[in-house]
């Protein structure tokens, strides 16, 4: 309701005229024909004309209604389909006058059109004894399966870098076990179910089930951890994304550690020693095995974590490293094609994992040389007309888009251009946050095109403040604007950097 509020545009100029047209017919076909059949046929499609998604254009996405969108859509056009019919020979019965009749029509079009939204509303309330004995069963299904699978199980959560961490490990566990990562980036209770029901139960030889674990409200991880029943947890960081829906950091490291609680007392929890937040729920001293991991302290410091990387070295043919056991001293070289200086620490978390369950660093080490960046995570590749692209345009975050950025800079041959639409979901620091995303592209960056309306101007202002050129930064409405921008102007030798790719309702 809150984007129906703040997003009219998108929604009430589409239909109004078509609607309003229906509602007309209706009333003035029940007025001089009560009996014929074709008032309910027309009340049908105005039902339809009132639930249907209008074509909004270009997305990126197209919207693909599951079974659950599919019933929901079924109810909201039932009630939309009797209210309208109801209202139809309510007012048929007062037999206006013409002219009434013409003004009632319009209003009761008008009226399917702008209660859509409510109908979809009351549709997902009378559904919901539906929904939930399908979700029940759907869960238990999945219960079933683990029962009798009986996998190791992994928990990965994290503000950033979950999909990428796990996406490591089932690379690198798979070097000598059968791991099976959560496809994507599932990471919700009913997405975990289906991963588990339709590919986890489809193959028995898997040892190791890897469950990302997202949350959007406290308790959310707690539930899909009553559900799988992780061995081993590992934190990834603890950072502003998500900030509005949990209203403070301290409010989503809570959240976070939901995983580590739910952890058995011999379980093991792997941590990222280099996140204050992280670093404070390994000193909170459960479970009784506890892993830390850093990029930033020393090997010979007394204080480092069990898993250190120095001598980071990165370049565009990858990362390398050095990685210490300081419990042991042994050491291994780290050689990986991956992008951005966030992933050694993702490696280490990875590596943590692997050899507590058996595997020798320098096998870890050789699966390392294999890996490759998750789905729009810093992928690069250059076009046949030599232009670079590197797609980092999952998501963005604080973290993220240093690194990103400094990849960027990396390539000095031509005209290094940024194509972002800026960060979302940081609550009160959302303009903040954008505004430093403007000042560190100023740094790294030749061209700037920022993509729709709403996250512009701080990005912008942060370019501007940074001495950045005016001439060099514009503002296009779609991606596909973008696109075009760097087809014409762009020749070989010249890189764009794709930074997040928001969905079109944030964008606008």
């Amino acid at each position: 309701l809150r984007w129906i509020a703040a997003r009219r545009d998108r929604w009430l100029p589409t239909r109004p005229a078509l609607t309003w047209l229906i509602g007309s017919a209706m009333l003035m076909i029940l007025t001089e024909a009560p009996e014929s059949f074709i008032p309910v046929l027309i009340s049908v499609i105005a039902s339809a004309v009132g639930i249907i998604p209008p074509d909004e254009g270009e997305v990126k996405k197209k919207f693909r209604p599951t079974a659950r969108a599919k019933r929901l859509l079924g109810a909201a056009f039932g009630i939309s389909l009797i209210v309208g019919l109801a209202l139809t020979a309510g007012l048929a019965a007062l037999e206006l006058n013409s002219d009434f009749a013409l003004i009632a029509a319009l209003t009761l079009g008008a009226g399917l059109l702008l209660l859509a939204p409510v109908w979809l509303v009351v549709g997902n309330l009378l559904m919901m004894p539906v929904e939930t004995f399908f979700r029940h069963r759907f869960i238990a299904q999945a219960r079933t399966v683990l029962a009798e699978l009986r996998p190791q199980v992994i928990g990965i959560t994290g503000s950033y870098g979950k999909t990428s961490t796990k996406t490591y490990l089932a690379h690198i566990l798979n070097g000598r076990f059968r791991a099976y990562p959560t496809p994507k980036s599932y990471n919700t209770l009913m997405g975990l179910c289906i991963a588990i029901n339709n590919d986890l139960a489809q193959d028995r030889s898997i040892e190791y089930f890897i469950a990302e674990m997202g949350a959007y409200i406290p308790g959310e991880i707690e539930r899909i951890c009553d559900l799988v029943h992780p061995r081993i947890g590992i934190i990834v960081e603890v950072g502003p994304q998500h900030l509005e829906r949990f209203g403070s950091l301290e409010n989503i490291a809570i959240a976070k550690y939901e995983l580590i609680k739910a952890l058995p007392p011999d379980g093991v929890g792997v941590f990222n020693w280099d996140n204050p937040y992280v670093r404070a729920m390994m000193e909170r001293g459960y479970p009784a095995t506890r892993i830390g991991v850093s990029r930033e302290c020393a090997p010979d410091n007394p204080n480092a974590p069990r898993y250190v990387a120095s001598d980071v070295g990165e370049s565009l043919d990858g990362l390398r490293f050095t990685v210490t056991d300081t419990e042991t001293g042994e050491t291994a070289a780290f050689v990986t094609p991956l992008l951005g200086l966030h992933n050694v620490t993702n490696i280490l978390l990875a590596t943590a994992v692997a050899v507590h369950e058996g595997m020798r660093l320098r096998d870890v080490a050789a699966r390392v040389r294999t890996l490759q960046p998750a789905e729009s995570r810093l992928v690069r590749q250059t076009l046949p007309e030599g232009i670079t692209i590197i797609n980092d345009a999952y998501s963005a975050n604080p973290v993220g888009i240093v690194h990103a950025l400094r990849v960027l800079s990396m390539h000095q041959t031509g005209r290094r251009v940024l194509i972002t639409p800026g960060m979302v979901e940081l609550g009160a620091l959302m303009e903040q946050e954008n505004r430093k995303l403007g000042e560190i592209a100023a740094q790294h960056a030749t061209d700037v095109l920022l993509v729709g309306r709403s996250q512009a101007p701080p990005i912008h202002a942060g370019l501007i403040s940074a001495g950045f050129p005016a001439d060099r930064v514009q503002t296009v409405e779609t991606l596909s604007e973008a696109v075009e921008w760097y087809k014409r102007n762009l020749a070989a030798g010249d890189t764009v950097l794709f930074l997040n790719d928001l969905p079109d309702t944030y964008s606008s």
